[in-house]
Protein backbone atom coordinates (compact mmCIF):
# COMPACT_ATOMS: atom_id res chain seq x y z
CA UNK A 1 0.00 0.00 0.00
CA UNK A 2 1.03 3.53 -1.08
CA UNK A 3 1.36 6.14 2.06
CA UNK A 4 0.82 8.94 -0.15
CA UNK A 5 0.99 10.87 3.48
CA UNK A 6 4.66 9.45 3.68
CA UNK A 7 7.52 12.11 4.58
CA UNK A 8 11.24 11.74 5.11
CA UNK A 9 13.93 13.67 6.68
CA UNK A 10 12.22 16.69 4.96
CA UNK A 11 8.41 16.91 5.41
CA UNK A 12 7.30 16.88 1.87
CA UNK A 13 4.54 14.10 0.71
CA UNK A 14 3.50 12.76 -2.32
CA UNK A 15 0.22 14.88 -2.43
CA UNK A 16 1.96 18.05 -2.39
CA UNK A 17 4.72 17.01 -4.93
CA UNK A 18 1.14 15.48 -7.01
CA UNK A 19 -0.66 19.05 -6.09
CA UNK A 20 2.25 20.63 -7.50
CA UNK A 21 2.43 18.88 -10.83
CA UNK A 22 -1.29 19.56 -11.36
CA UNK A 23 -0.82 23.47 -10.97
CA UNK A 24 2.59 24.09 -12.63
CA UNK A 25 0.81 21.90 -15.65
CA UNK A 26 -2.17 24.65 -16.09
CA UNK A 27 -0.08 27.27 -16.70
CA UNK A 28 1.90 24.87 -19.48
CA UNK A 29 5.46 26.68 -20.07
CA UNK A 30 8.25 25.42 -22.40
CA UNK A 31 11.16 23.28 -21.44
CA UNK A 32 13.96 24.14 -19.47
CA UNK A 33 17.54 23.03 -20.64
CA UNK A 34 17.01 19.24 -20.12
CA UNK A 35 14.61 19.50 -23.24
CA UNK A 36 12.16 17.60 -21.38
CA UNK A 37 8.35 18.72 -22.61
CA UNK A 38 5.29 18.11 -20.85
CA UNK A 39 4.68 15.21 -23.40
CA UNK A 40 7.57 13.15 -22.27
CA UNK A 41 6.95 13.79 -18.70
CA UNK A 42 3.09 12.52 -19.32
CA UNK A 43 4.34 8.93 -20.37
CA UNK A 44 7.12 8.75 -17.61
CA UNK A 45 4.96 10.72 -15.08
CA UNK A 46 4.69 8.03 -11.65
CA UNK A 47 8.72 7.40 -12.17
CA UNK A 48 9.58 10.71 -12.46
CA UNK A 49 7.34 12.52 -10.07
CA UNK A 50 8.48 9.78 -7.77
CA UNK A 51 11.83 10.50 -8.06
CA UNK A 52 11.56 14.16 -7.74
CA UNK A 53 9.54 13.61 -4.41
CA UNK A 54 12.40 11.13 -3.05
CA UNK A 55 14.96 13.72 -3.89
CA UNK A 56 13.27 16.81 -2.14
CA UNK A 57 11.98 14.27 0.79
CA UNK A 58 15.08 13.10 1.46
CA UNK A 59 17.34 16.50 1.25
CA UNK A 60 18.98 15.64 -1.84
CA UNK A 61 17.46 17.50 -4.58
CA UNK A 62 19.66 20.16 -6.56
CA UNK A 63 17.68 22.38 -9.49
CA UNK A 64 19.44 22.26 -12.62
CA UNK A 65 20.75 25.64 -14.35
CA UNK A 66 18.14 27.74 -16.04
CA UNK A 67 18.05 28.29 -19.38
CA UNK A 68 17.90 32.06 -20.99
CA UNK A 69 15.84 33.44 -23.19
CA UNK A 70 15.46 36.94 -24.08
CA UNK A 71 11.58 38.34 -25.15
CA UNK A 72 10.89 41.55 -26.41
CA UNK A 73 9.61 44.46 -24.39
CA UNK A 74 7.00 47.05 -25.54
CA UNK A 75 9.39 50.09 -24.44
CA UNK A 76 12.07 48.74 -26.63
CA UNK A 77 15.10 46.18 -26.16
CA UNK A 78 14.86 42.72 -24.61
CA UNK A 79 13.92 40.91 -21.05
CA UNK A 80 15.54 37.97 -20.03
CA UNK A 81 13.96 35.28 -18.50
CA UNK A 82 15.10 32.15 -16.21
CA UNK A 83 13.46 29.04 -17.79
CA UNK A 84 13.64 26.28 -15.49
CA UNK A 85 13.13 22.31 -16.26
CA UNK A 86 9.68 21.27 -15.93
CA UNK A 87 10.71 19.07 -12.62
CA UNK A 88 12.21 22.20 -11.13
CA UNK A 89 9.08 24.33 -11.59
CA UNK A 90 6.66 21.20 -9.93
CA UNK A 91 9.42 21.61 -6.49
CA UNK A 92 9.34 25.29 -6.89
CA UNK A 93 5.66 24.96 -6.84
CA UNK A 94 5.72 22.56 -3.46
CA UNK A 95 7.88 25.22 -1.88
CA UNK A 96 5.56 28.25 -3.60
CA UNK A 97 3.15 27.08 -2.27
CA UNK A 98 3.83 26.40 1.90
CA UNK A 99 6.03 29.87 2.12
CA UNK A 100 2.94 31.89 0.93
CA UNK A 101 0.62 30.42 2.90
CA UNK A 102 2.74 31.90 5.82
CA UNK A 103 3.94 35.43 3.95
CA UNK A 104 0.35 36.47 2.28
CA UNK A 105 -1.43 37.16 5.20
CA UNK A 106 1.45 39.76 6.14
CA UNK A 107 1.57 41.45 2.57
CA UNK A 108 0.62 45.06 2.23
CA UNK A 109 -2.62 46.45 1.00
CA UNK A 110 -0.75 47.80 -1.58
CA UNK A 111 0.39 44.81 -3.49
CA UNK A 112 -1.04 43.68 -6.33
CA UNK A 113 1.57 41.56 -8.47
CA UNK A 114 1.51 37.47 -7.86
CA UNK A 115 -1.08 37.09 -5.19
CA UNK A 116 -4.55 35.11 -4.80
CA UNK A 117 -7.39 36.93 -5.72
CA UNK A 118 -5.28 40.12 -6.80
CA UNK A 119 -5.27 41.24 -10.18
CA UNK A 120 -3.59 44.55 -12.27
CA UNK A 121 -7.56 45.89 -12.95
CA UNK A 122 -7.59 46.77 -9.42
CA UNK A 123 -3.95 47.82 -9.37
CA UNK A 124 -5.09 50.32 -12.32
CA UNK A 125 -8.43 51.04 -10.48
CA UNK A 126 -7.01 52.26 -6.98
CA UNK A 127 -4.69 54.20 -8.86
CA UNK A 128 -7.01 56.01 -10.65
CA UNK A 129 -9.32 56.83 -7.63
CA UNK A 130 -5.60 58.11 -6.06
CA UNK A 131 -5.50 61.00 -8.73
CA UNK A 132 -8.60 62.15 -7.99
CA UNK A 133 -7.26 63.40 -4.47
CA UNK A 134 -3.38 63.81 -5.19
CA UNK A 135 -2.54 65.74 -8.29
CA UNK A 136 1.66 64.15 -8.42
CA UNK A 137 2.68 61.02 -9.08
CA UNK A 138 6.13 59.04 -8.63
CA UNK A 139 6.33 57.21 -11.22
CA UNK A 140 9.29 54.55 -9.99
CA UNK A 141 11.23 52.52 -11.85
CA UNK A 142 14.04 50.17 -10.45
CA UNK A 143 16.92 49.64 -12.09
CA UNK A 144 17.13 45.73 -13.16
CA UNK A 145 14.99 44.36 -10.09
CA UNK A 146 14.98 40.83 -10.74
CA UNK A 147 18.74 40.54 -11.74
CA UNK A 148 20.19 42.75 -8.91
CA UNK A 149 18.34 41.43 -5.58
CA UNK A 150 20.82 40.41 -2.86
CA UNK A 151 20.97 37.47 -1.77
CA UNK A 152 21.69 37.47 1.35
CA UNK A 153 19.23 39.87 2.28
CA UNK A 154 16.68 38.06 0.25
CA UNK A 155 17.31 35.19 2.84
CA UNK A 156 17.27 37.31 5.83
CA UNK A 157 13.36 38.63 4.25
CA UNK A 158 12.71 34.49 4.22
CA UNK A 159 14.04 33.64 7.72
CA UNK A 160 11.73 36.49 9.01
CA UNK A 161 8.85 34.86 7.86
CA UNK A 162 10.02 31.02 7.65
CA UNK A 163 11.66 29.22 10.02
CA UNK A 164 11.25 25.68 8.38
CA UNK A 165 15.06 24.45 7.24
CA UNK A 166 13.55 22.94 4.25
CA UNK A 167 12.13 25.93 2.65
CA UNK A 168 15.72 28.02 3.44
CA UNK A 169 17.22 24.62 2.14
CA UNK A 170 15.61 24.85 -1.40
CA UNK A 171 15.40 28.47 -1.53
CA UNK A 172 19.41 29.06 -1.33
CA UNK A 173 19.46 26.31 -3.92
CA UNK A 174 17.76 28.15 -6.71
CA UNK A 175 19.34 31.20 -6.00
CA UNK A 176 22.57 29.51 -6.73
CA UNK A 177 21.79 27.63 -9.11
CA UNK A 178 23.73 28.80 -12.40
CA UNK A 179 22.45 30.36 -15.75
CA UNK A 180 22.97 28.46 -18.99
CA UNK A 181 23.10 31.90 -21.68
CA UNK A 182 21.84 31.63 -24.93
CA UNK A 183 25.16 31.23 -26.81
CA UNK A 184 25.61 27.89 -24.08
CA UNK A 185 27.62 29.26 -21.54
CA UNK A 186 27.17 28.42 -17.83
CA UNK A 187 27.31 31.36 -15.53
CA UNK A 188 27.09 31.72 -11.99
CA UNK A 189 24.11 33.62 -10.31
CA UNK A 190 25.68 36.00 -7.57
CA UNK A 191 22.31 38.15 -7.32
CA UNK A 192 19.18 38.52 -8.49
CA UNK A 193 16.37 35.86 -9.31
CA UNK A 194 15.37 35.02 -12.63
CA UNK A 195 11.81 36.03 -14.12
CA UNK A 196 10.29 32.77 -14.96
CA UNK A 197 10.69 30.42 -12.19
CA UNK A 198 7.64 29.82 -10.46
CA UNK A 199 8.81 30.94 -6.90
CA UNK A 200 10.86 34.00 -8.10
CA UNK A 201 7.77 36.40 -7.84
CA UNK A 202 6.88 35.40 -4.67
CA UNK A 203 10.82 36.05 -3.65
CA UNK A 204 10.21 39.12 -4.95
CA UNK A 205 7.40 40.43 -3.17
CA UNK A 206 8.55 39.33 0.06
CA UNK A 207 11.72 41.28 -0.39
CA UNK A 208 9.82 44.59 -1.75
CA UNK A 209 7.76 43.81 1.20
CA UNK A 210 10.42 45.00 3.65
CA UNK A 211 12.64 46.83 1.57
CA UNK A 212 9.33 49.26 0.47
CA UNK A 213 6.01 48.34 1.32
CA UNK A 214 6.62 48.34 4.99
CA UNK A 215 9.08 50.80 4.49
CA UNK A 216 6.32 53.65 3.39
CA UNK A 217 3.95 52.33 5.75
CA UNK A 218 6.17 53.30 8.74
CA UNK A 219 7.97 56.51 7.49
CA UNK A 220 5.16 57.97 5.07
CA UNK A 221 1.76 56.49 6.34
CA UNK A 222 0.18 59.09 4.59
CA UNK A 223 1.02 58.79 0.89
CA UNK A 224 -0.63 56.01 -0.95
CA UNK A 225 0.78 53.80 -3.40
CA UNK A 226 0.16 50.90 -5.91
CA UNK A 227 3.08 48.19 -6.30
CA UNK A 228 2.37 45.25 -9.10
CA UNK A 229 5.70 43.59 -8.60
CA UNK A 230 8.35 46.11 -8.96
CA UNK A 231 5.94 48.40 -11.19
CA UNK A 232 5.38 51.14 -8.55
CA UNK A 233 3.57 54.74 -7.92
CA UNK A 234 3.46 56.72 -5.38
CA UNK A 235 0.91 59.66 -4.41
CA UNK A 236 1.52 63.15 -3.23
CA UNK A 237 -0.18 66.80 -3.20
CA UNK A 238 2.71 68.74 -3.78
CA UNK A 239 5.60 68.93 -6.01
CA UNK A 240 7.67 69.45 -2.96
CA UNK A 241 6.60 66.27 -1.18
CA UNK A 242 7.31 64.29 -4.54
CA UNK A 243 10.96 65.69 -4.70
CA UNK A 244 11.59 65.34 -1.08
CA UNK A 245 10.01 61.64 -1.18
CA UNK A 246 11.69 60.62 -4.53
CA UNK A 247 15.39 61.28 -2.95
CA UNK A 248 14.06 59.46 0.06
CA UNK A 249 13.01 56.40 -1.86
CA UNK A 250 16.53 56.50 -3.58
CA UNK A 251 18.47 56.44 -0.24
CA UNK A 252 16.12 54.03 0.85
CA UNK A 253 16.44 51.19 -2.17
CA UNK A 254 20.80 52.18 -1.77
CA UNK A 255 20.32 50.92 1.25
CA UNK A 256 18.65 47.72 0.33
CA UNK A 257 21.50 47.24 -2.75
CA UNK A 258 19.06 48.43 -5.30
CA UNK A 259 18.60 51.50 -7.61
CA UNK A 260 16.30 53.88 -9.49
CA UNK A 261 16.68 53.76 -13.32
CA UNK A 262 17.04 57.48 -13.68
CA UNK A 263 15.64 57.54 -17.30
CA UNK A 264 12.39 55.64 -16.71
CA UNK A 265 11.64 57.00 -13.26
CA UNK A 266 9.86 60.47 -12.98
CA UNK A 267 8.06 62.89 -11.32
CA UNK A 268 4.36 63.54 -12.60
CA UNK A 269 2.08 66.55 -12.57
CA UNK A 270 -1.29 65.74 -13.09
CA UNK A 271 -3.65 68.53 -12.10
CA UNK A 272 -1.15 70.99 -10.53
CA UNK A 273 0.79 73.93 -10.27
CA UNK A 274 4.21 74.58 -10.96
CA UNK A 275 6.44 76.71 -12.38
CA UNK A 276 9.10 73.82 -13.85
CA UNK A 277 7.41 71.34 -16.58
CA UNK A 278 6.36 67.62 -15.67
CA UNK A 279 5.50 65.00 -17.44
CA UNK A 280 1.30 65.46 -17.29
CA UNK A 281 0.48 61.42 -17.64
CA UNK A 282 2.01 58.24 -16.51
CA UNK A 283 1.55 54.12 -17.55
CA UNK A 284 0.85 51.75 -15.45
CA UNK A 285 0.14 48.11 -16.39
CA UNK A 286 -0.90 49.06 -20.12
CA UNK A 287 -2.76 51.35 -19.33
CA UNK A 288 -1.91 55.59 -19.67
CA UNK A 289 -3.53 57.29 -16.14
CA UNK A 290 -4.41 61.26 -17.53
CA UNK A 291 -6.29 64.13 -16.38
CA UNK A 292 -9.20 65.11 -19.19
CA UNK A 293 -11.73 67.47 -19.16
CA UNK A 294 -15.04 66.17 -18.42
CA UNK A 295 -18.70 67.80 -18.51
CA UNK A 296 -20.29 67.96 -15.10
CA UNK A 297 -23.47 69.08 -13.28
CA UNK A 298 -20.51 71.57 -11.85
CA UNK A 299 -19.32 72.26 -15.54
CA UNK A 300 -16.08 71.33 -16.89
CA UNK A 301 -13.66 69.68 -14.66
CA UNK A 302 -10.25 68.36 -14.92
CA UNK A 303 -10.71 64.57 -13.77
CA UNK A 304 -8.36 61.38 -14.26
CA UNK A 305 -9.23 58.94 -16.80
CA UNK A 306 -7.29 55.64 -17.50
CA UNK A 307 -6.73 54.82 -21.66
CA UNK A 308 -5.19 52.26 -23.39
CA UNK A 309 -1.12 53.39 -23.65
CA UNK A 310 0.16 54.17 -26.98
CA UNK A 311 3.10 51.26 -26.10
CA UNK A 312 0.09 48.74 -25.41
CA UNK A 313 -1.31 49.58 -28.92
CA UNK A 314 1.70 49.52 -31.00
CA UNK A 315 2.47 46.14 -29.09
CA UNK A 316 -1.05 45.25 -30.11
CA UNK A 317 -0.73 45.80 -33.79
CA UNK A 318 2.60 44.32 -34.21
CA UNK A 319 0.18 41.14 -33.08
CA UNK A 320 -1.83 41.57 -36.50
CA UNK A 321 0.45 41.86 -38.66
CA UNK A 322 0.49 38.22 -39.68
CA UNK A 323 -2.75 38.95 -41.26
CA UNK A 324 -1.09 39.74 -44.73
CA UNK A 325 1.14 36.88 -44.98
CA UNK A 326 -0.83 33.59 -46.03
CA UNK A 327 -3.70 33.18 -47.94
CA UNK A 328 -6.51 31.59 -46.35
CA UNK A 329 -9.99 32.05 -46.26
CA UNK A 330 -11.76 35.13 -43.87
CA UNK A 331 -13.25 32.70 -41.71
CA UNK A 332 -9.68 31.23 -40.95
CA UNK A 333 -8.37 34.57 -40.04
CA UNK A 334 -11.28 35.54 -37.82
CA UNK A 335 -10.43 32.08 -36.13
CA UNK A 336 -6.42 32.89 -35.97
CA UNK A 337 -7.48 36.89 -34.73
CA UNK A 338 -10.13 36.40 -32.54
CA UNK A 339 -8.42 34.45 -29.29
CA UNK A 340 -6.05 37.64 -29.02
CA UNK A 341 -8.86 40.65 -29.98
CA UNK A 342 -10.78 38.85 -27.20
CA UNK A 343 -7.92 38.75 -25.02
CA UNK A 344 -7.72 42.78 -25.49
CA UNK A 345 -11.11 43.22 -25.35
CA UNK A 346 -11.17 41.29 -21.61
CA UNK A 347 -8.10 43.80 -20.36
CA UNK A 348 -8.39 46.85 -21.23
CA UNK A 349 -12.31 47.06 -21.99
CA UNK A 350 -12.27 46.43 -18.05
CA UNK A 351 -13.86 49.64 -17.13
CA UNK A 352 -14.62 51.12 -20.41
CA UNK A 353 -14.33 50.30 -24.08
CA UNK A 354 -14.39 53.56 -25.93
CA UNK A 355 -10.65 54.41 -25.60
CA UNK A 356 -10.09 51.47 -27.70
CA UNK A 357 -12.09 52.26 -30.95
CA UNK A 358 -9.11 54.15 -32.74
CA UNK A 359 -7.54 50.62 -32.33
CA UNK A 360 -10.35 48.70 -33.84
CA UNK A 361 -10.42 51.55 -36.44
CA UNK A 362 -7.16 50.41 -37.45
CA UNK A 363 -8.31 46.32 -37.60
CA UNK A 364 -10.66 47.53 -39.73
CA UNK A 365 -8.41 49.16 -42.18
CA UNK A 366 -5.98 46.45 -42.24
CA UNK A 367 -8.42 43.83 -42.78
CA UNK A 368 -9.96 46.45 -46.00
CA UNK A 369 -6.74 45.90 -47.24
CA UNK A 370 -6.49 42.10 -46.61
CA UNK A 371 -9.56 41.66 -48.44
CA UNK A 372 -7.95 44.00 -51.43
CA UNK A 373 -5.04 41.79 -51.63
CA UNK A 374 -6.92 37.97 -50.78
CA UNK A 375 -9.95 38.83 -53.21
CA UNK A 376 -8.16 40.95 -55.76
CA UNK A 377 -11.41 44.08 -55.41
CA UNK A 378 -10.36 47.70 -56.07
CA UNK A 379 -10.96 49.74 -52.88
CA UNK A 380 -14.65 50.52 -52.73
CA UNK A 381 -15.48 46.95 -53.81
CA UNK A 382 -13.37 45.54 -50.98
CA UNK A 383 -15.25 47.66 -48.27
CA UNK A 384 -18.49 46.80 -49.86
CA UNK A 385 -17.26 43.33 -49.41
CA UNK A 386 -16.11 43.18 -45.99
CA UNK A 387 -19.50 45.14 -45.10
CA UNK A 388 -21.37 42.34 -46.28
CA UNK A 389 -19.77 40.07 -44.76
CA UNK A 390 -20.33 42.14 -41.57
CA UNK A 391 -24.30 42.01 -42.34
CA UNK A 392 -24.03 38.02 -42.47
CA UNK A 393 -22.18 37.42 -40.09
CA UNK A 394 -22.05 40.50 -37.50
CA UNK A 395 -19.81 38.45 -35.01
CA UNK A 396 -17.63 36.80 -36.98
CA UNK A 397 -14.60 39.10 -35.55
CA UNK A 398 -14.66 39.75 -31.84
CA UNK A 399 -14.43 43.58 -32.09
CA UNK A 400 -17.01 44.06 -34.49
CA UNK A 401 -19.55 44.26 -31.84
CA UNK A 402 -17.50 47.53 -30.50
CA UNK A 403 -16.76 49.15 -33.91
CA UNK A 404 -18.13 47.68 -37.23
CA UNK A 405 -16.42 47.95 -40.93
Amino acid sequence: MIDYYETRSQPITRVMVWQAYQKVKSNKGSSGIDNMDWATLERNLKPLLYKLWNRLSSGSYFPEAVKEVAIKKKSGGVRKLGIPTILDRIAQEVVKTHLERLVEPHFHASSYGYRPRRNCHQAVERATDHVFTHAWVIDLDIKSFFDTIDHELLMKAVRHYCSDRWVLLYVSRWLEAGIIGQDGIYVDRKSGTPQGGVISPLLANMFLHIAFDKWMEREHPRKPFERYADDIVIHCKTERQSIYLLREIEQRLANCKLSVQKEKTKIVNLRGTSERKYKRSFDFLGFTIEPHWFRTKRGCQLLPRSVISKKSVSSILEKFKSIHKKRKSIEELAKELNPIIQGVINYYCKFWSYHTHHLWYQLNQRLKKWVRWEKGLYKLAGVRWLKQKYAERPNLFAHWKLVYP
